[in-house]
């Protein structure tokens, strides 16, 4: 059972979600599937590992049952990725949200963010749905339907980055977006520890 200051740092831990023992083994399968192939989090788990925080699977990332909204969440409390065993529906699905939570572990690692300041939240949330893969453009165009050339990628960004933010923050849609807009430039052209955003 998570304490309240667990449930404060990682708002999907706010108990009462339920779960099955095969649910929990298709995480870890699901898992174990994304650090060995994914090549995305192989090399986030590497850039992780030149950076002083190398990650042990076991013990900084979990499957856990999670409340419906999220898919994951870093914990810096307990310096864990929890991914919703309930919430995450295939091996791409799981490999996105492993390399999106492996973004806010890295960030955190480099520059010891401050999870109750917005302005870093927003930052480190345009960081991961920018490279990810979140946002790629095959995604918006057949999976979300949301067609058009000019800008799609940002304008993705911005829209993922603003609901992540209202998924852990109490504040409203308005509120979120002006932060992430606030930060957008200089977060989303940092792409740290890629060279450019992954294609």
């Amino acid at each position: 059972m998570a304490t309240e200051k667990e449930k404060e740092a990682f708002v999907g831990r706010s108990g009462g979600a339920t779960s099955s023992p095969r649910v929990h083994s298709l995480c870890q399968k699901r898992l174990n599937h994304a650090t060995s192939k994914s090549n995305y989090v192989r090399y986030m788990l590497e850039a992780m590992k030149k950076a002083g925080c190398e990650v042990c699977v076991p013990r900084h990332l979990v499957c856990e049952p999670c409340g419906p909204l999220v898919a994951g969440g870093f914990d810096p409390y307990r310096q864990q990725i929890v991914l919703c065993e309930n919430n995450i529906y295939s091996q791409g699905h799981m490999n996105e949200t492993l390399t999106h939570e492996l973004v806010h572990s890295y960030d955190y690692c480099r520059a010891k963010l401050d999870w109750n300041d917005l302005h870093h939240l927003a930052c480190t949330e345009v960081r991961a749905a920018n490279l990810s893969g979140e946002c790629f453009f095959w995604k918006e165009t057949f999976a979300r339907l949301k067609f058009g050339w000019r800008k799609h990628h940002q304008t993705c960004v911005k829209e993922r980055a603003s609901k992540s933010m209202q998924c852990v923050r109490e504040i409203t849609e308005a509120e979120a977006l002006a932060v992430v807009e606030s930060v957008f430039q200089t977060c989303f052209t940092d792409t740290d520890p890629f060279e450019r955003v992954p294609p």
